[in-house]
C-alpha cells in the first residue's frame, strides 16, 4: 500500500558536474560506457560524464540536440531540430530519419522501450502554438502517434511497454495512455495535474517500482509519485529550472538531474550559481536501463 502523505526528503544532493548548460536535458545512462550522456539544447553540445573519474567532456555539434540514446551495435543516436542523426566521431553524421513538421518545431525529449522502439516528442520552439506531438521510430519506420501540445515532455514507458506517460508542460498535465499495436496510443487519461505553485512538469522517468519521477521547471526540485498518482517524496535542488532525471551507476540507484539557466535574469543567475549544473543524489529505488534502439 502506498503512503497517503508525502514528505520532503533531506537526502544529500551533490554537484556531479559543474557545467553551465543553457538548457541541460536528455540525461541517459549508457552501461557499455559506464557514463551519463546529456545535452545542452541551447548550446548545441553533447556532454559525457564519467562518474569513475569525475571527468565531463563536451562536444560541440551545433543545431539543437535534445536527446541522446544508444543504438544496437554500440552506436549513438541524437535528436536535433527536424531529424534523428547517428553520431559519427565528433560530429553528427547521417540523418537517419527526417521529421515532417512545421519549421518552428524541433525535437524534444525521448526514451526507448523494451522492444527497441524510440519514442520522442516535438514542440514549438517559440512555445506558443500547440504543434508539438509524439512520434515512434520502429525499425527504421516513423509513426506519428498523437499527444498534441505546445511543449511535449517525457515520454516514459512501463517496463513491459504497455503504458506510456507524456507531459503537456504548459498545461501542467501528465497523461497516461495504453500502447496499442501499430504502434498506436489509446485514448489518454490524466494521471497528474500540477498546481501553479508546483512549477511546470518537465522530464519524467519511471523507476523499478513503477513510480514516476517528475522534474519541476521553476519548481526547485524533483518529485516521486506512486503508480496511483500519490505524491510520495520531493527532493529539493538548489536551482529553479530542473529538466530531467536519469538513473545510473553500477546499481542504477544514482539519480542524475539536469538543469537550465536559459531565461534567468542576471540577478537570478547570481542567486543560483549552480544553475545549469548536473546534480546527483541516492535514489530510494533503482531505475532501469534504457534499451538501445533496434535498427
Amino acid at each position: 500500500m502506498w503512503r497517503t502523505a508525502w514528505q520532503h526528503v533531506m537526502t544529500e544532493v551533490r554537484v556531479a558536474c559543474l557545467v553551465r548548460t543553457g538548457l541541460g536535458e536528455g540525461p541517459v545512462w549508457l552501461p557499455n560506457e559506464q557514463a551519463l550522456r546529456f545535452v545542452d539544447i541551447r548550446g548545441g553540445t553533447l556532454h559525457r560524464f564519467l562518474p569513475a573519474s569525475g571527468a565531463c567532456t563536451k562536444l560541440k555539434v551545433g543545431g539543437a540536440p535534445s536527446f541522446i540514446v544508444g543504438e544496437e551495435g554500440g552506436g549513438i543516436l541524437v535528436g536535433s531540430e527536424h531529424g534523428i542523426y547517428r553520431l559519427s566521431g565528433e560530429r553528427l553524421g547521417p540523418c537517419i530519419q527526417t521529421i515532417e513538421q512545421p519549421s518552428h518545431n524541433r525535437t524534444n525529449d525521448a526514451t526507448v522501450d523494451v522492444h527497441g522502439r524510440l519514442w520522442f516528442g516535438t514542440m514549438d520552439d517559440h512555445e506558443k502554438i500547440p504543434t508539438g506531438t509524439l512520434w515512434c521510430l520502429d525499425r527504421g519506420r516513423l509513426y506519428h502517434v498523437g499527444g498534441t501540445a505546445i511543449v511535449t515532455n517525457g515520454p516514459a514507458l512501463s517496463a513491459d511497454a504497455s503504458v506510456l506517460f507524456h507531459v503537456d508542460s504548459p498545461a501542467r498535465t501528465i497523461w497516461r495512455h495504453r500502447v496499442c499495436e501499430g504502434p498506436e496510443l489509446g485514448k489518454g487519461e490524466v494521471f497528474l495535474r500540477l498546481g501553479v505553485a508546483d512549477g511546470y512538469p518537465d522530464g519524467i522517468v519511471l523507476d523499478s517500482e513503477s513510480c514516476l519521477w517528475v522534474a519541476l521547471w521553476d519548481g526547485w526540485g524533483v518529485r516521486r509519485y506512486a503508480p496511483d498518482g500519490t505524491l510520495m517524496m520531493q527532493v529539493e535542488i538548489p536551482c529553479a529550472r530542473i529538466t530531467k532525471i536519469a538513473f545510473g551507476g553500477a546499481d542504477l540507484r544514482k539519480a542524475y538531474v539536469t538543469t537550465a539557466r536559459v531565461g534567468l535574469s542576471d540577478a537570478e543567475c547570481r542567486a543560483q550559481p549552480l544553475a545549469g549544473a548536473l546534480f546527483e543524489f541516492d535514489a530510494p529505488a533503482p531505475g532501469s536501463v534504457v534499451p538501445c534502439v533496434k535498427r
